[in-house]
């Protein structure tokens, strides 16, 4: 199988598998799905979404969110771990938000990742669910799944989303992209993998990937 026909093959299973695809954290806008985001880093999107309304009852907009001091915002969000950079990430942000963007968060990957502790991936994510423009944020399951599938080489994630991007037709990134964290998750996790679930890596996984699957299942019988 080509490159090309296994990527039909991950497309097809996908649409089969997820036709309606959620959105895994909890937001109403741009803003409120972008300080999701960055809560996320490290994080689970379960512990984000239980920190969120927290803070959003308090703070759902920028203005609300630089009347609190970064203390303050770090107190709420200090459960989803990395609490001191990313609490100043969000008072930063959000007052670079209202000097320079009027409140409105940019439909704009380079202007985002101009913003305080945002990055490429934030600021795919961003602008893919919240803008509807065509991103491949690769995130740790894309990147596994990439490499297990045999469509990428998995060095680094700058080149499993160049690799993604060149595969996938452009219409699809945007709901590809979350099917195959939702697959990942649910069919091919880093820990407590059964192949036998796993219809995609069984059809189309790399050889050596494969190999060691076996070899280590052996090992444990």
């Amino acid at each position: 199988m080509t490159k090309l026909e296994k990527a039909g093959f991950v497309i097809q299973t996908l649409q089969e598998l997820y036709p309606q695809i959620p959105i895994p954290l909890e937001h109403k806008d741009p803003y409120t799905l972008l300080i999701a985001v960055l809560l996320s880093a490290q994080s689970t999107d379960v512990k984000v979404n239980q920190i969120t309304p927290l803070l959003f009852e308090i703070a759902d907009n920028p203005y609300d969110m630089v009347k609190l001091t970064v203390e303050e915002i770090r107190e709420i969000i200090k459960p989803v771990g990395l609490s001191p950079m990313k609490s100043k990430g969000i008072h930063g942000l959000s007052k670079i938000l209202i000097e320079k963007y009027n409140g409105k968060v940019p439909a704009n990957i380079d202007a985002l990742e101009e913003l305080p502790s945002v990055g490429h991936k934030t600021a795919s994510v961003v602008v893919s669910q919240a803008f509807g423009i065509p991103a491949f944020p690769v995130d740790t399951h894309i990147h596994r799944l990439m490499y297990r599938w045999g469509l990428s080489s998995g060095k680094n994630v700058v080149q499993t989303e160049k690799d993604a991007k060149r595969l996938f037709p452009k219409d699809l990134w945007n709901e590809l992209h979350l099917q195959i964290i939702w697959y990942g998750r649910q069919y091919s996790p880093a820990r407590g993998w059964d192949l036998n679930k796993d219809i995609i890596t069984k059809t189309i996984g790399r050889k050596s990937v494969l190999a060691e699957y076996n070899r280590k299942l052996k090992n444990r019988s």
